[in-house]
């Protein structure tokens, strides 16, 4: 049977902004980042556990048998690659172990969750973004093997999980491959370290004991809803952001120093909903730059603001990733003193061990002598 409307969404759909500016707590619908893909024919097939929607050139999981306990879902079906798990695909059921191929590049909302079973799962090299709530309510979860680069990931994935109880006790800032996952346990003033490129939406939401935060240069995209309701939050400092999403600063009311980059581009037109405060926004860049940022000239938060321009703001410059002797570079050097400390024939100060420590899981091991090789090699 052929069909042309696609069931699954891959980008960006801001659902009605009106059900923001209510009382009632937004949830993960509300300005996630989802796509809905351009019409496109299909046909809906089986094969064995396994439902699908097959596309001209991939395959998109669509449901499985919810009996199901060892699950594995195959590179290719009818000779065209399986590249995607749909929404909804795989929720309740009873899998204990997940293998998926190596040619997933995306994992859509809802896809495993309240597989209360699921105890590991291992990404592959392939994967690219995680939609919102893909494995919230896993609560047997206990293991996330995440590929050795960055992977976006959307609002509360891994909520309700062991395995990220277990990360927040390790360090309550989140981390993985240079992206934050989860700060909902960070407290007073967060420092989001340097080598951090991307933040997930909601990463922040809800969080009333985060006073202030400061964002690296690297950071360039503040998604959709990172500190929605963040009650206590009263500075920001967005070293590098050229965008910021909707819903960012959503009922933030104790915000009142904003520092932003003259990279700035654009300014979701509900970022600052239902946020009562003044504030002093200082944009580092010129007053003319900051007319040309698309933005709503009428919306009340920026029009109460007070504006500071400051051209001659000079943002740090980030460390470099694995430099631990702080030469400017990550190299063979770096490694062999990583490696010394390893085989206990060398030292390194707390500063050093920080920088050394690539995984950001506050032990030094080979994992992390493994990952600066292929940085040192990368460069």
């Amino acid at each position: 049977m052929m069909k042309s409307k696609k069931h699954f969404f891959r980008g960006t759909v801001l659902l009605a902004a009106a059900l923001l500016t209510t009382a009632v707590p937004a949830q993960t619908w509300l300005g996630t980042s989802l796509t809905v893909s351009a019409d496109e024919e299909y046909t809906v097939g089986k094969s064995g556990d396994l439902n699908y929607y097959k596309y001209s050139d991939h395959i998109v999981i669509s449901g499985c048998t919810w009996e199901a306990s060892d699950f594995t879902i195959p590179a290719t079906i009818d000779g065209l690659p399986v590249t995607e798990i749909g929404i909804y695909a795989c929720q309740y059921a009873k899998i204990k172990t997940l293998t998926l191929p190596d040619t997933i590049t995306y994992i859509g909302p809802y896809a495993f969750t309240n597989c209360d079973q699921l105890q590991s799962v291992t990404f592959p090299d392939s994967l690219e973004q995680i939609a919102f709530e893909s494995f919230r309510d896993c609560k047997s979860l206990t293991e996330v093997n995440f590929p050795d680069h960055l992977v976006k990931t959307g609002d509360y994935n891994f909520d309700n999980s062991p395995w990220l109880e277990a990360q927040r006790k390790k360090d309550p800032l989140v981390i993985v491959n240079g992206a934050v996952i989860d700060g909902r346990t960070c407290s007073g003033d967060v420092k989001v370290p340097s080598g951090v490129k991307y933040v997930a939406s909601g990463a922040f939401a809800k969080n009333d004991k985060i006073t202030s935060v400061s964002f690296p240069a690297s950071v360039t995209e503040i998604t959709d809803n990172v500190f929605w309701y963040c009650d206590n939050l009263k500075s920001a400092e967005l070293n590098g952001c050229t965008s910021l999403g909707f819903g960012v600063f959503a009922a933030c009311n104790k915000l009142t120093d904003i520092k932003l980059s003259g990279n700035l581009k654009k300014i979701d037109s509900y970022a600052f909903t239902d946020n009562n405060s003044t504030a002093t926004i200082t944009f580092y860049g010129s007053q003319s730059a900051w007319n040309a940022v698309e933005k709503d000239s009428a919306d009340p938060f920026l029009s109460r603001a007070k504006m500071v321009f400051d051209e001659s703001h000079v943002i740090p410059q980030d460390e470099v990733i694995g430099d631990i002797n702080a030469d400017g570079a990550c190299n063979d050097a770096d490694a062999a003193m990583l490696l010394k400390y390893l085989l206990t024939t060398g030292s390194l100060t707390e500063d050093q061990a920080k920088i050394a420590d690539m995984d950001k899981d506050n032990e030094l091991t080979s994992a992390d002598l493994s990952l600066l090789k292929k940085q040192a090699l990368a460069k």
